[in-house]
């Protein structure tokens, strides 16, 4: 079994110059079934759209030469530059410490935010990872997190919250749109928005550990493959 352990992201968050170390995810995913979910309120993907005006300041400037995410959560809004890449897992870091761990488009460990996404675990592929097939058969997916303040309160330290998530994707005018409803030890919806051909994640709207802040997520400049 493989895993995003914290420690790792915490020593990433803290140097200048992150040490470059091999990014872990596991897995644990039980369920299988094919239940669509209710469509979006407005049943309508939004159509692609350059970052707002603004949000790269000068000081960002130096991070957008290579592949970079526009994160933003609750008033925080945030560059952030690869800084660790192995596949489709990365680390990418912004000019305050932040980091955000991803496997693919899936949001799998963060550091720097006021919730810590501390570890994500499957026991089996992340339904995201093929977005095409969700589009002909939805799929229910089971995952466990652990989650710990920023101020490390071990009274408040979460682990082992057990998610299971049900996720459909429909093919709109603008591409490919997968809404994921989940329950269990939390309560909440992820959005995804893709490219129709290559099913690459554009922008998402992504629940973690955060009440009521979901991190939304989005491409300025993709890695290559």
């Amino acid at each position: 079994m493989r895993r995003i352990v914290l420690p790792a992201l915490l020593l990433l968050a803290a140097c200048e110059m992150p040490d470059m170390a091999e990014l872990e995810r596991g897995a644990e995913n039980a369920l299988r079934a094919s239940v669509f979910l209710p469509p979006r309120q407005d049943g309508i993907a939004p159509r692609r759209h350059d970052p707002p005006a603004g949000a790269l300041e000068d000081e960002d400037a130096a991070t957008t030469g290579g592949p970079t995410l526009l994160v933003s959560y609750g008033s925080q809004r945030k560059v952030m530059a690869m800084i660790q890449g192995n596949g489709e897992q990365r680390m990418w870091r912004s000019a305050d410490g932040t980091v955000v761990a991803t496997d693919g488009a899936r949001v799998v460990a963060t550091a720097g935010t006021a919730t810590t996404l501390a570890a994500t675990r499957f026991d089996s592929p992340d339904p995201l990872d093929d977005i095409p097939a969700l589009a002909e058969r939805p799929a229910t997916a089971r995952r466990v997190v652990d989650l710990a303040p920023a101020t490390r309160d071990p009274n408040r330290m979460r682990f082992g919250v057990a998610l299971e998530c049900r996720m459909r994707a429909a093919r709109v005018e603008e591409g490919l749109y997968v809404e994921e409803r989940c329950g269990g030890g939390a309560r909440f919806v992820n959005r995804y928005w893709a490219d129709p051909g290559t099913g690459a994640v554009w922008r998402s709207e992504q629940w973690v550990g955060m009440d009521g802040r979901p991190m939304v997520i989005e491409v300025l400049s993709s890695p290559a493959n």
